[in-house]
């Protein structure tokens, strides 16, 4: 194979793990961060992709929203801070995803461990609280 050749399978290669995957039935049961990563990274056009993000947005949501109730009503540390004005769903799904991603390690976990692991780091509390 010609240098060229390698250049061209390399670049294949590296592009295949950010490329599109469709969301599979299985994805739905939403047991790992890995897959709440396929639901929230699906794209409309793909047989699932838009139950999937509609999943993926109720999921989200619903979490953080209990996550939030929950550390209203107990003291102690909370998990995260979300700002005032909060981030978008959207643009949270997509750090969400990419933060998943950029550590494969991170897909084993449970969805919510996941997705509270993320929202830490990205929205981390004033050590003040």
């Amino acid at each position: 194979m010609t240098l060229k050749g390698w250049t061209a399978a390399a670049a294949l290669v590296l592009l295949v793990p950010s490329a599109p995957r469709a969301a599979t039935e299985a994805n739905f049961g939403a047991s790992t961060t890995g897959d709440l990563v396929e639901l929230c990274s699906a794209t409309p056009d793909n047989g699932l992709g838009t139950a999937a993000d509609n999943f993926c947005e109720g999921y989200l949501q619903g979490a953080v929203t209990v996550q939030m109730l929950n550390m209203a009503a107990f003291r102690g540390p909370k998990l995260f801070c979300l700002p005032n004005p909060p981030p978008t769903r959207a643009a949270t799904m997509s750090e969400f995803v990419s933060w998943a991603r950029a550590a494969p390690d991170r897909m084993a976990q449970s969805s919510t461990d996941g997705l509270f692991r993320f929202l830490s780091e990205r929205y981390p509390c004033a050590s003040s609280r």
